[in-house]
């Protein structure tokens, strides 16, 4: 059946994207909404719109029940989850389908398997994606814990099974502080996740994040769009991405972009994926799979041409990939700003009524947000209120333009990240590309001292 009626179970400038897509498509939208998010501009613009419950997302963006009542209620015949909340919940698009509901996404055994990192780890393996040295699956013991480190060597790092956002995760420099840090990362694990499960790999020095964009039609077909370099991190979480990577040549970028493309279509991957790698030295090493479609999905569409939501709800609906692997160019360059309400120097939250505000304009300049002038930013969810993303025939003409966009940006009443962004893009490390997941914290560091 052609769906013709989207839920977005989501929020924010995530929830409008999918909106837009979809009306372009010309398929109605059901926009869901917890009390806080009333006057969102989701729901402002969708065909239909549900209130499912109080501003706490668990009781609402992560009330199973709530969001199926209200696909029932409006009629609609498919879910699109988002990024975040219940996008990576396998149980969630179990709980779709068995509803006779269209779950745009990938399917559930791949986002159980993906989701359990030991698991992801060991299918990666098997499909011939290169992985970071460590244990095969989890530490049982402290003296599987020493075996395995003495095997790999020191430094080594310590990761939950169940993890995200670096809880869970110790960086161990030596068998002396070995059980001690062990215990500590399954303490965190537990209290963080219910799950106190770890495991080991080799700790890498000053690697590069690098992840590549695949598409799969569920059956046997997929593709690759390339890499992003999402090296610009603080305590785990992406500031800045670009595509391509400033370090990946076009050789590198088409063999390892045919290694993942052929993992998905041997494991039969439908839909949208990102697979996650550290890069250092010329060599790639798996580290996770995130089976939805990621923040920075922009960039990707900048240089390809490839709208990813839209070809999501026609993977989502039974219709084969819109591009072949051949077809697909890799042109020019684009960088996208996270922007955040939040301190640009403390990072501390900064929620409230935005008083003014203007979206940077001119070619090949992409505003993607909900924010509007009187828009009252709640306190509940993430500090993420706009995605700036840039395209430049070069990376240099990229920034110029970046920086020009900047200046032109105006979010009143709250404060956001602009400023630092300004100051990344006047840093000769950033300008030449000489950066790794480690820059920015450093930088941050010194900016303090």
């Amino acid at each position: 059946m052609a769906i013709s009626r989207i839920l977005i179970a989501n929020r924010g400038e995530i929830a409008l994207r999918i909106h837009r897509a979809a009306h372009e498509m010309g398929i109605e939208t059901v926009a869901v909404h917890s009390t806080a998010d009333a006057d969102a501009m989701h729901v402002r613009l969708a065909d239909h719109a549900v209130c499912i419950g109080p501003p706490a997302a668990k009781d609402s963006y992560l009330n199973v029940a709530a969001i199926i009542s209200a696909a029932e209620i409006t009629q609609a015949d498919a879910i699109h989850p988002g990024y975040g909340f219940l996008s990576e919940n396998a149980k969630f698009a179990e709980i779709v389908e068995a509803h006779d509901l269209i779950w745009i996404g990938p399917k559930p055994e791949h986002i159980r398997t993906m989701g359990d990192k030991v698991e992801a780890k060991r299918t990666a393996g098997a499909l011939g994606l290169p992985l970071v040295p460590g244990s095969d699956g989890a530490v049982e013991s402290i003296e599987d814990a020493k075996k395995v480190a003495a095997e790999i060597g020191y430094p080594v790092l310590v990761k939950a099974a169940s993890g995200g956002g670096g809880r869970g995760m110790k960086v161990v420099p030596d068998e002396e502080q070995l059980e001690s840090l062990v215990s500590q990362a399954k303490s965190e694990a537990r209290n963080a996740f219910g799950d106190d499960t770890v495991y080991l790999e080799k700790y890498l020095g000053n690697p590069r994040h690098i992840e590549f964009q695949v598409f799969g039609d569920g059956n046997g077909e997929a593709i690759h769009l390339g890499e992003r370099d999402c090296s610009l991190q603080r305590r785990h979480q992406k500031v800045l991405e670009e595509a391509t990577s400033p370090v990946i040549s076009d050789t590198e970028r088409d063999r390892m972009g045919g290694i993942v493309a052929k993992a998905m279509a041997d494991m039969g991957y439908r839909g949208a994926g990102t697979i996650e790698f550290l890069w250092e030295d010329g060599e790639f090493y798996f580290i996770e799979m995130n089976t939805r479609l990621q923040v920075e999905h922009p960039v990707t569409e900048a240089i390809t041409g490839v709208d990813l939501v839209r070809e999501q709800i026609r993977i989502a609906d039974g219709k084969p990939l819109s591009v072949k692997q051949d077809e697909i160019r890799f042109t020019g360059h684009a960088i996208e700003c996270r922007i955040n309400a939040e301190d640009p120097e403390t990072f501390a939250p900064s929620p409230g009524l935005v008083t003014s505000y203007h979206a940077a304009g001119g070619m090949h300049v992409r505003v993607d947000s909900g924010l509007y002038a009187g828009y009252r930013i709640p306190p509940y969810y993430d500090s993420m209120i706009a995605k700036l993303i840039v395209y430049g025939r070069t990376r240099e003409g990229c920034i110029m333009r970046l920086r020009r966009a900047l200046e032109e940006m105006v979010i009143e009443g709250v404060k956001t990240s602009i400023p630092l962004h300004q100051k990344l893009l006047r840093e000769p490390d950033f300008l030449s590309g000489d950066y790794s997941i480690k820059w920015l914290e450093e930088w941050l560091d010194r900016q303090k001292g």
